[in-house]
Parts: structure tokens; sequence; C-alpha cells
């Protein structure tokens, strides 16, 4: 917090030490009301300095966000008729069971196709997709501001690209790969800094890598696993394109996927320090696996077989052991397909 000017008591007639700790300790959903106080305590409740703080205390919490089909019909019965599928945010928290439907902003026929989420600084960020109207590629680039839970608009992405890789750290995200509006695999890759709203490109990876998957870890690097390049649709790689946030530089591992796997919202990270294909953690998820790290525990979505029902469910990881799955009762508004998602730490 050496970052931010103090110029009035934060809690009169207390140190600025225990002000600090006193406030460091609201919930996250009363944020937006405490910042209407004053404007030392709007100030300090939207500085990165006291996020920071906050979870370099443990005050923060991880919530599951995913971008879900609110429209077409139960997964457990038939889809309605002639409905095009309408997609919105859902916001799970793991400890006190709830969920929340976040609005959709400027999109009034849900949000874009296949677009893709991440979260950095108490933030989420939406980009890229389809427009649900005319399926055209777009490059919109959304922020919603859990403390204020209000939405802005960011800097568009550089060009058009769809199935990318997206992962974030540290106020940045990262995007690679993907394809362009010819259906031609992607090798380049960018960064977007939030507090700044700029772009800046990367190097190129070592190929190119349609409907990638991308994992932030550690803080430290952003993998990019598996894809296929444009002359071999479908023929997903076991490689990975992986970059050193630090070093700025890019390196290729290999054999770290199931060639022939889709990627796509099913790869994470285990306990051991590989990666993981959720998909593979237990049969009742086997089709359409998304997973959702929480810290310890994972949030799992998925059908037993194609066509089947949706399902959510909540696995421990534990290193050497068989990861038992703990089934979820979902608000039947909440329950429909899952297309991907990403945690948010707030």
């Amino acid at each position: 917090m050496e970052n931010f000017e103090f110029s009035t008591e934060l809690l009169p007639g207390l140190p600025e030490e225990l002000g600090l700790e006193c406030l460091s300790r609201l919930p996250c959903t009363a944020h937006r009301l405490a910042s209407r106080v004053c404007h030392r305590w709007r100030d300090l409740l939207q500085s990165p300095d006291f996020y920071y703080h906050r979870k370099k205390l443990g005050y923060t919490q991880k919530v599951a966000c995913l971008v879900l089909n609110f429209n077409g019909g139960t997964v457990n019965g038939p889809k309605k008729p002639g409905v095009s599928p309408s997609y919105g945010i859902a916001v799970f928290d793991s400890v006190s069971q709830r969920w929340v439907r976040l609005p959709v902003y400027r999109y009034p026929n849900g949000l874009p196709f296949f677009c893709q989420l991440a979260s950095c600084e108490g933030k989420l960020v939406v980009m890229g997709g389809w427009d649900p109207v005319s399926y055209d590629p777009v490059t919109d680039v959304f922020i919603y501001d859990f403390m204020t839970q209000q939405w802005r608009q960011g800097k568009d992405m550089p060009s058009k690209r769809s199935f990318f890789a997206i992962g974030a750290c540290l106020g940045r995200v990262f995007i690679a790969g993907g394809h362009d509006e010819n259906k031609n695999a992607l090798r380049s890759a960018w960064v977007y800094d939030l507090r700044k709203d700029e772009w800046s490109q990367l190097g190129e990876m070592s190929e190119e890598r349609d409907e990638c998957e991308g994992v932030v870890i550690e803080e430290d690097e952003f993998w990019v696993v598996s894809g296929y390049r444009t002359e071999s649709q479908g023929q997903f790689d076991g490689s990975a394109d992986v970059y050193g946030l630090k070093s700025g530089q890019w390196r290729r591992v290999e054999g770290v996927w199931e060639p022939g796997r889709c990627p796509r919202s099913c790869v994470g990270m285990g306990k051991d320090g590989k990666l993981v294909n959720w998909a593979e953690l237990n049969p009742a998820v086997r089709v359409g696996a998304c997973g959702i790290s929480l810290g310890g525990r994972v949030l799992l979505t998925g059908s037993g077989y194609q066509g089947g029902p949706h399902g959510y469910y909540m696995v421990e990881m534990k290193e050497g052991q068989h990861s038992k799955l703990e089934k979820l009762n979902v608000p039947d508004e909440f329950s429909g397909f899952v297309q991907s998602g990403c945690y948010a730490e707030i």
C-alpha cells in the first residue's frame, strides 16, 4: 500500500493501519455501498494497491464466472423450438452456494457466441466472439468491475480472431492463436493492459494454433495448449507454447496434451504441477467438460454422454488420489450448457 496517498483519517480516532485493517475486512459485496461514504474511501476501494493488499492478507474470495446458455431450455428436457441460444454470465460463490446473473452489456440478444473470459484485479474481461444476430466476428472488449458492479468498454482487440487462447495475470490479459476471418490459423499473440487500456504485440508462437486453450500458471507463465494448423483442421497437437511473463520469451513444450483431443475449456493444473484434462476426472463430465479452479477445489460441469443431462459438481484436488465428485443442486435458471468460464478473485 506504499503507493496510496493518505490525506485524512480513514476511520476517525483510529490509527491509519487499524482503519486500513478494518476496511480490508469488508466483504466485497459491501464495497459498492462503502465507496459512497466519502471520496477517501472510494479512492481507496477502487485502488489496485488496496486489491493486492486484501489479496495478500487473504481477504479476497474466488468465484466462478461462466458463459451460460440461459434460454435454450433445460438440458434434461427438450430445447425450445425455434429459439436461438442466448448466452449470459453466471457468477457462482462456492462458499455461500449463491448464484448471480450479471447484466449483459450492449448486446440485447445475449453475449457474443464463443466470447472469451478472463479476470484480474477484481475485474472480469469479456473479449471477442461472434455477434449473436449476424454471426460476424467482433473485436469488442468489455470490463466488469465487481466493486462498482458496472461495465465499461475497453479498447477493441487489434484484429478479429475466433477460438483463441486467453489468460490473465497482474493487470494484463494475454491472447494467442485462434483463427482470422478467413479461417486461417494464427500464431500471433497480444497482451492487453487493463489499467492503461492499451494493446501490445508479443512475439509469435512456434506454430499456428487454432482452437487452443490458455492457462496462466503461478503468475509466471502463460501456456497456450494444443490447437491445430490451418492445413490440419481438427488434428489437435500434443504440444504447447509457453510465454514467460518475466522473460518475455516463448518456449515450446512437447507431449503435454493428448493428440487429437480438443482442449477447449477442459485444461487445468493438477497438484503435481502437470496439466489436467478435466474431462478425464470422472465419466460424469466426459462430454462438454468445463473446469474452474477455485483454490483447492474445482467447479466441474459436463455430461456423461452426447446429448445427456448437464451436471454441476465440486471436486477437491488431491495429489495421487482419485477425485470424488460432489453433485451440486443448481437453480433451473443456471442449469444450462456452459460454454466457457474463468475464476475471478474479488
